[in-house]
């Protein structure tokens, strides 16, 4: 197969996503002219406030919450922990019981395990063939002791959309706060705090075409959560450490332009994916589709293919000019395959064998058909190499 580097289609959005010109312009007069520190009394430092709380008012509009609500952190991975953490430590007295499910990031999932080292207890709970949690499972699950519920907005992996509003307000009939780690779902699902019953929503700016090294936590008013990191005053004494004024502008740019016209950039995007989906199921055999086929994020397509492994799927890919991304994960040195894809229910063989390709808004229909183009050939020379395929 001819080495395809020439051509570069990229494919892996929910990874990361290429910060937008219009954001990288409204950063840039951040680390020369308003380069002020936000916590002095000057006029430069005053213009860096000013300049970060417009920041804090666009992240607030875009999910409908209030700004004051709205705290800036380093990505989606601090506020997950500072969401799980900072409530288990606030309300240990009240509680020591935490609910999340089986398929969450491991930005959920490892506080949760660190927690349950301190004497705390987390159920995981199941997910259906599609990955969707059952609000009635979560109903079961809470007990007296129960401080906290959360459940992600959207699948990483398999781009599966929970019934956040519904298991919002199961948690909320128990007197529980519920947490949602949305770092998929913003620009890709209308989020609205309020409407959905969120207390607590984590996202990062890098997910919807914003700089890296920026997030936000939202705490809605009269939750009870501890401080996350000490030092001194920024945040509102919530969040110590001098703040990343241009990551913030960043955030408030993207999001204000991933939120602008969702259900409008969606249609094409969805086009392509469902374009995607069809003609790899058409033209490979032993496939199948991961995730929900219609509660599914816009951009996602994960499929596992029989007999291969997903890591040198990618190597292939790769060599042809593609970047996507795997279930397994073999290339963060383990051998273990997916959790998301083993608790739909997949054998570890075919789970080692799954391909995510994620869009985005430059990807177009000729990167499509090159893809589609390329991949039943891929799949068909690792099989002629693998000793699983029979015969």
């Amino acid at each position: 197969m001819a080495d395809g580097r020439s051509r570069s289609v990229y494919m892996d959005h929910a990874a990361t996503t290429p910060t937008r010109p219009e954001v990288v312009e409204a950063m840039l007069p951040c680390f020369t002219e308003r380069f002020g520190n936000p916590s002095s009394i000057y006029a430069l430092a005053r213009e860096a406030q000013v300049t970060m709380e417009r920041a804090r008012g666009r992240v607030a509009e875009a999910i409908g919450a209030r700004p004051e609500n709205i705290f800036f952190t380093s990505g989606g991975t601090e506020a997950d922990n500072w969401a799980i953490k900072g409530v288990a430590a606030a309300n240990r007295k009240r509680g020591d019981h935490i609910v999340t499910s089986s398929i969450e990031h491991h930005a959920v999932l490892h506080p949760c395990q660190a927690l349950e080292k301190q004497g705390y207890r987390v159920t995981y709970l199941p997910v259906d063939e599609f990955g969707l949690v059952d609000p009635a499972a979560v109903e079961e699950a809470i007990t007296d002791k129960t401080i906290l519920v959360s459940v992600m907005a959207a699948n990483n992996e398999i781009g599966t959309i929970q019934p956040v509003a519904a298991i919002a307000k199961v948690a909320h009939d128990h007197g529980v706060p519920f947490h949602t780690d949305a770092v998929q779902a913003i620009g890709a699902v209308p989020i609205a705090v309020d409407a959905m019953g969120i207390d607590l929503l984590s996202l990062s700016a890098h997910k919807f075409y914003g700089p890296k090294g920026t997030g936000a936590l939202y705490i809605r008013r009269g939750t009870r959560i501890t401080t996350f990191m000490d030092g001194g005053a920024q945040e509102r004494g919530r969040r110590a450490g001098t703040e990343n004024v241009p990551g913030i502008v960043g955030l408030g740019k993207a999001i204000e332009l991933a939120t602008a016209d969702i259900e409008g950039r969606n249609r094409r995007i969805v086009e392509m994916r469902d374009r995607l989906i069809r003609g790899i199921l058409e033209t490979i055999p032993d496939t199948r589709l991961n995730g929900h086929p219609v509660e599914r994020l816009a951009n996602n397509v994960n499929v596992a293919f029989r007999y291969v492994e997903g890591e040198s799927i990618l190597l292939m890919l790769d060599a042809l000019g593609i970047a996507a991304s795997t279930g397994s994960a073999c290339t963060s040195a383990s051998l273990e395959p997916s959790h998301v894809l083993t608790a739909c229910g997949l054998p570890h063989e075919e789970a080692h064998g799954s391909l995510r390709l994620t869009l985005g808004h430059r990807n177009t229909d000729d990167d499509v058909d090159y893809v589609l183009s390329v991949l039943p050939r891929v799949i068909e020379r690792l099989r002629k190499m693998s000793p699983l395929t029979p015969g």
